[in-house]
């Protein structure tokens, strides 16, 4: 999915778009961190993408002018009805801090409740997922790391220090909401912190290394855990399924229409007047 603000984004990439060639060289069956590779560049230089979209009969081409990319991890806004919402765009390092940060100001305002949109944040750090997570659910177990056995579990807690443990909350997410956005949306359904809307998220569920080659000439990613959920759900290959599905069309989207968040509005003012 690309990044809201990106080059990717401004060059009309949509969310779902597959990329099969970069300046025509096939990118099949690629590792997806080779295929980043081939796409990064010099600021002001080209990249050309071949592009399969769902919908259209035969791949395009979409040249993108590459720019420095300089995008905060986290976004809020107050929307009508005393709603405030805030997007979370990837899991990184400062994420934490930008998001208390968000929700300090946001909280300030005495919204009725809030909307988290995790929707195209393809994840990050899992250590950060968990300080997320710690935000909006007071205790208890965010994930576990299954190692193979009862005996090889490790579980990660909420630090119980959170911002926003007792506002009505409701959680955004789509078919690009993997991994490390899986762990907080898993864990917002387990302890029935807040309702699910929008797609079935991607299902990335492993716990993966890079481990060198004894030759020095690269290195394997393995997988080496996977996680799962406070009521140890696995959710690998399968995602997890929104309370509220609501389908987002390429029409909607070019129509600046957003049917997923109008409906968790609508669910969320349900759950204030419930």
């Amino acid at each position: 999915s690309p990044m809201p603000g990106s080059p990717a984004e401004e060059a009309g990439l949509l969310p779902g778009d597959e990329v099969i060639k970069i300046d025509g060289e096939d990118m099949t069956g690629l590792d997806g961190s080779l295929v980043i590779r081939k796409v990064l560049g010099p600021a002001g230089s080209t990249v050309v993408l071949t592009i399969q979209r769902e919908g259209e009969a035969a791949p395009f081409d979409v040249t993108i002018i590459r720019a420095k990319i300089t995008i905060p991890s986290v976004e809020s806004k107050m929307l009508d009805d005393g709603i405030g919402y805030v997007a979370i765009m990837t899991f990184a390092a400062e994420t934490q801090a930008e998001l208390q940060d968000n929700l300090t100001e946001i909280l300030a305002e005495d919204p009725v409740g809030l909307i988290i949109d995790l929707r195209n944040n393809g994840g990050g750090y899992l250590q950060t997922a968990v300080e997320v997570g710690s935000e909006f659910i007071f205790e208890g177990v965010i994930l576990y790391e299954d190692y193979g056995s009862d005996e090889e579990m490790i579980d990660y807690r909420a630090s119980k220090n959170g911002l926003a443990t007792d506002i009505p909350l409701v959680l955004l997410v789509n078919e690009g909401s993997a991994s490390a956005s899986e762990i907080v949306a898993g864990a917002f359904q387990d302890h029935e912190r807040g309702p699910l809307v929008g797609a079935t998220t991607f299902g990335k569920g492993s716990v993966q290394n890079w481990i060198a080659l004894d030759n020095n000439q690269g290195a394997i990613r393995v997988t080496i855990a996977r996680w799962l959920t406070p009521d140890k759900r696995q959710i690998h290959a399968v995602g997890l399924v929104p309370e509220y599905e609501v389908e987002y069309t390429e029409e909607a989207y070019l129509a600046d229409l957003d049917p997923q968040l109008d409906k968790a509005v609508e669910v969320l003012l349900d759950l204030i007047q419930d």
